[in-house]
């Protein structure tokens, strides 16, 4: 077992938002769902904000440009300004502006956020194949996004003209669900190709979206904060910093418990409240692990689960039996009475 290998979620006597300078935050799934504000996520953001902690919010949604998620931010109640906005538009019009001569043209299948994002490196985006692109590059553009876009790409990556994508996340979280992500998008156009051409990512776990984050925050010692684990948790093992994971989006206590290493957070709550708080420690107990008032161990095919307490004690105290027992792979014992136990 690596050194890396995490198999507890770590306590922490200080608050995070005391322990930590800077919070990367996501924003679908954390702060925000379909345009509304997550229960809590305000009020925990002000106090954090006040208390002298730098708020950065590092989204893999390319569909919207700095100035008008800072400008929602505002409206939810968080005072946002745009430099404290880092997208992966950003991130990937920085990758391509690497690759290509100094004003070149860029084919986009994505939103203003996008457009934006490549102005702001000197390039410049256009619509159609036939443009004589040095690149095409697809990011999020929303459901009203038009389908030819999507041919107009396919025709260019066809053709061997480099391919960029903002980020590669299948879903997004919206106000009424989940819905398709650029990740689909990107999906679209290579099975349109054959699958025969790869884009290169910007975005969250990728290291294009960490330097991006790192040059804009100036971070010195940051939390990730975020509800995915293959991109936000992901995105913060990869660049070597701790991570809060909350359970307000896409990832549940089944996918937590069965998470291989670089999917463990290092803390993990419900919500953004968390950020105001210690971290209670999970310790090791006769047989297994404890947390609170539970002990979680393994029985046989089983991951079980003893005692009483608030439930996230109960889930961190199973964490640390379900990734000690998979190591550096995934754990697949059965956890369904455990969590029932906690009304996960």
């Amino acid at each position: 077992m690596s050194e890396q290998t995490r198999t507890r979620p770590d306590g922490s006597k200080t608050a995070l938002n005391d322990a930590y300078d800077t919070a990367l935050l996501d924003l679908d799934g954390v702060v925000y769902a379909g345009g509304a504000a997550i229960e809590h996520a305000v009020d925990a953001l002000r106090t954090a904000r006040d208390g002298g902690m730098h708020l950065a919010y590092v989204t893999n949604n390319a569909l919207r440009t700095p100035d008008a998620v800072a400008a929602h931010l505002t409206e939810l109640g968080v005072p946002a300004e745009s430099a404290d906005v880092i997208t992966s538009a950003q991130a990937v019009a920085r990758l391509i502006a690497d690759q290509v001569p100094a004003g070149a043209k860029v084919l986009i299948v994505g939103g203003e956020g996008l457009r934006v994002a490549l102005r702001e490196r000197g390039l410049d985006p256009v619509d159609s194949a036939d443009d004589d692109p040095a690149a095409v590059v697809q990011g999020y553009g929303g459901p009203d996004l038009p389908w030819h876009r999507f041919a107009e790409a396919g025709y260019a990556v066809a053709r061997g003209v480099p391919w960029f994508a903002s980020n590669t996340d299948l879903t997004i979280p919206s106000g009424r669900g989940i819905a398709p992500g650029n990740g689909a998008a990107v999906e679209v156009v290579r099975i349109a190709t054959g699958r025969a051409f790869e884009p290169q990512v910007a975005g969250k776990p990728l290291p294009p979206m960490h330097r991006e984050t790192v040059l804009r925050t100036g971070a010195k010692r940051p939390l990730v904060v975020g509800d995915r684990l293959d991109t936000d948790i992901e995105g913060a093992f990869n660049g070597g910093v701790d991570s809060l994971l909350v359970l307000t989006g896409v990832t549940d206590a089944a996918h937590l418990l069965a998470a291989p290493p670089e999917h463990r957070p290092t803390y993990v709550d419900a919500d953004l409240r968390g950020l105001l708080t210690g971290q209670p420690e999970v310790t090791e107990a006769e047989g297994g692990f404890g947390c609170g008032g539970w002990t979680a161990s393994v029985s046989g095919e089983v991951l079980a689960l003893d005692g009483g307490g608030g439930s996230l004690d109960g889930l961190r105290a199973l964490c640390a039996a379900a990734w000690t027992q998979a190591g550096e792979g995934s754990c697949a014992l059965d956890a369904a009475d455990a969590l029932a136990k906690l009304g996960l």
